[in-house]
């Protein structure tokens, strides 16, 4: 294990922890909905707030006035030794996370009315945005067989012409499904976004997170094209446990956009804080070790789900994210995320969050240790095991 403190999480600091998670669940109540770990910080990461702590040091950063953070260099950097893609860093902005980024890029590249693509089953914060903004939701479901998960380019193709939409809304790898498209499918979304000229607006916060022989690609990196029509948004905040940071970063390849971006008042979107800056680049460029640990945890965790979760819950292992997208609809439950919070005190996503097509599912996030994971599983198999049903193919 390259380090053994990433993966101890002992219950009682668990319940001593002021985040939302764990400090909103009722004392009987194991919370596995929202999309954070429950393991502590990269030690990297703790020595850079301890130092800004020791010094006493919160004042104006010294990049404030430059061209950006030094976040714009660090995420080429990252990108490049990870992923084989070398963005330009003129292009990169900063966010506080993906979700402003999202809408900051909407606001600027569509108007009201306009109708934006996006996957489903999807991120529900994003579904959300896109109608509370007063854009046109255009869903288009991902595939599904015997082997899981997988993009229909001809799908994608049928309902961007049908309704005009101009944008389409990327999450690869796929929260919630934890799929990661391979070069092939992504070549195909590449063909129509040229074909019916899409700006692409890729969510790749999770790819840190992906497991071998699974290999994520940069959207942007396809092609000189893909890179001029792709916003490519990311953070250090899901792969190293450190949302409340609020820190992200977007690489604008569409000039369009990057000048519309440009053109609004300075401060309207707020400013990143030295801390957040600070504890981002010390994941990048010095918690890699820490994130191999978590990484061999949260593969041996899919292992575990799949032995342990009752059988009569559908299960393929994610690709990627620490996120396990479960199929409950044999179990005949018009809520089934209420049920295991009622029954079995597992807080979990409904997966009528994600949209139409999350009906009868539940997201559950195994990103904990073995043990309470493996307690998880239990409860929720004595709480099907409670309903009288046999077990049977989902």
């Amino acid at each position: 294990m390259s380090d053994a403190s990433a993966v101890s999480a002992d219950p009682d600091w668990l319940r001593s922890k002021p985040g939302l998670k764990w400090a909103t669940a009722a004392p009987d109540v194991l919370p596995a909905w929202v999309a954070e770990m429950d393991f502590a910080v990269p030690p990297p990461v703790r020595q850079v707030l301890t130092d800004f702590a020791a010094i006493g040091d919160l004042g104006y950063p010294a990049w404030m006035e430059g061209s950006g953070t030094p976040l714009r260099e660090a995420f080429r950097d990252r990108m490049t030794a990870r992923y084989d893609w070398s963005p330009d860093p003129a292009h990169v902005r900063e966010f506080t996370d993906l979700n402003q980024a999202l809408q900051a890029v909407l606001h600027v590249a569509t108007e009201p009315g306009d109708a934006v693509a996006m996957h489903v089953p999807g991120y529900p914060t994003f579904l959300r945005a896109v109608p509370k903004m007063g854009r046109r939701l255009i869903p288009v479901p991902l595939h599904r067989d015997e082997d899981g998960w997988s993009s229909d380019a001809d799908c994608l193709d049928a309902a961007v012409t049908a309704s005009g939409a101009r944008t389409l809304i990327l999450v690869n790898p796929n929260n919630p499904v934890g799929r990661v498209l391979t070069r092939s499918e992504l070549s195909a979304i590449a063909t129509v976004a040229e074909a019916r000229d899409l700006l692409v607006i890729s969510d790749e916060i999770h790819a840190d997170l992906t497991y071998a022989p699974a290999v994520h690609i940069p959207f942007a990196s396809l092609s000189a094209d893909a890179q001029a029509r792709t916003v490519t948004m990311t953070s250090a905040s899901k792969a190293f446990n450190i949302a409340g940071a609020c820190c992200a970063v977007a690489y604008v390849g569409s000039e369009r956009v990057r000048d519309g971006l440009d053109r609004l008042p300075p401060d309207l979107l707020g400013r990143l804080g030295a801390v957040g800056v600070a504890a981002t680049l010390a994941a990048w460029r010095e918690g890699d070790p820490w994130l191999a640990a978590v990484l061999e945890t949260l593969s041996a965790n899919r292992d575990v789900l799949g032995a342990a979760l009752p059988k009569d819950i559908g299960y393929v292992p994610p690709e990627a994210t620490c996120l396990a997208w479960l199929d409950c609809r044999s179990l005949g439950l018009s809520d089934p995320a209420d049920f295991f919070l009622r029954k079995a005190g597992v807080d979990l996503i409904s997966g009528s969050s994600f949209g139409t097509f999350g009906e009868g599912f539940v997201r559950l996030n195994f990103g904990t240790t073995p043990a309470i994971l493996t307690e998880i599983c239990a409860r929720m198999t004595e709480a099907v095991t409670s309903l009288g049903q046999r077990p049977c193919e989902p």
